[in-house]
């Protein structure tokens, strides 16, 4: 695929529309991530991104909690966001379009005044995100029955 991706936050109902549509593909069909689990009350507040390519087909999506929602995924630091469903199509994968949407999520992080994000990442995928500096830290922990890690990166 030669075609340039864009990343933008999610406002318009088409685009959260995409984004919900992306993470059913990854989580609900491919993962099978019961429904029920996949969508939670946190979608209401969050900064959804979604990335497309340049003749509009949806690739990806993540969200950026911030407030009392990121207190609740990290910990209790209301300066660290928390990003999370980061979920890239199976066609679009290899291609950095993962990377532009957590580039795209810490830039909306630090445009709201936020010093860190924190995430919950897939087992398989800590190469992934400890290649875009995030550091891993405390013990493995399922979610959705997949095994977890925490991880955080400072935003500078």
């Amino acid at each position: 695929m030669n075609a340039r991706v864009t990343c933008r936050i999610a406002v318009e109902a088409d685009d959260l529309e995409a984004c919900f549509g992306v993470r059913k593909e990854v989580f609900v069909v491919e993962q099978q991530v019961p429904e029920d689990l996949e969508y939670d009350a946190y979608d209401a507040d969050a900064v959804h991104v979604l990335a497309v390519r340049d003749d509009g087909l949806p690739l990806g999506t993540g969200r950026l909690l911030t407030g009392a929602a990121a207190v609740a995924k990290n910990g209790g630091d209301s300066g660290v966001g928390a990003l999370g469903r980061l979920a890239v199509t199976r066609e679009a994968r290899g291609l950095g379009v993962g990377a532009a949407l957590v580039r795209a999520i810490e830039d909306a992080a630090r445009a709201r005044g936020l010093t860190a994000v924190d995430l919950h990442a897939q087992t398989h995928a800590l190469g992934f995100y400890e290649r875009l500096g995030y550091v891993v830290h405390g013990p493995e922990f399922p979610d959705a029955g997949i095994p977890h890690r925490a991880m955080r990166r400072p935003l500078g």
